[in-house]
Order: C-alpha cells, then structure tokens, then sequence
C-alpha cells in the first residue's frame, strides 16, 4: 500500500469517526450529522489537507465544526 492509498484510508477513517461523534453530542441521526460535516468548509479543509488540519483529533475537529457552522 503505498501513502497516498494510506492517507484515503485515513481520511476515510476519520470522517466516519467525526460525523458518528457529532451524531452522539448532538443528538442528532447520522444522516443530518453527514450533511452538516459534508457541506461544511472544515470538509473542504480536511479534503485538502489544509495545514495539516487532518491531523489534529476527531473530537477537536468536531468542537471546531460546531463553533465554525453554528451546529
């Protein structure tokens, strides 16, 4: 596997573990916690790699999330 494979994992890993952490503190289905995490500009950051942000942990992203998208 090589590291671009690796980080899509990642990534994959760490959306599913924010939208189901979203999910729980918002008590909300997942189905809406999906739309708001996928229609956010911390998505697009996340997609992207911006400064690393992808990096920093699920729960941390979420708490920025919640702040940045009035959620």
């Amino acid at each position: 596997m090589d590291g671009e494979t690796l980080e899509k994992v990642y990534q994959e890993n760490l959306e599913e573990r924010m939208i189901a952490y979203l999910s729980a503190i918002q008590d909300i289905p997942l189905e809406k916690a999906m739309d708001i995490y996928y229609h956010s500009a911390l998505a697009d950051k996340i997609h992207r790699g911006v400064e690393d942000i992808q990096y920093l942990d699920y729960k941390v992203l979420v708490q920025i999330l919640c702040e940045t998208e009035n959620v």
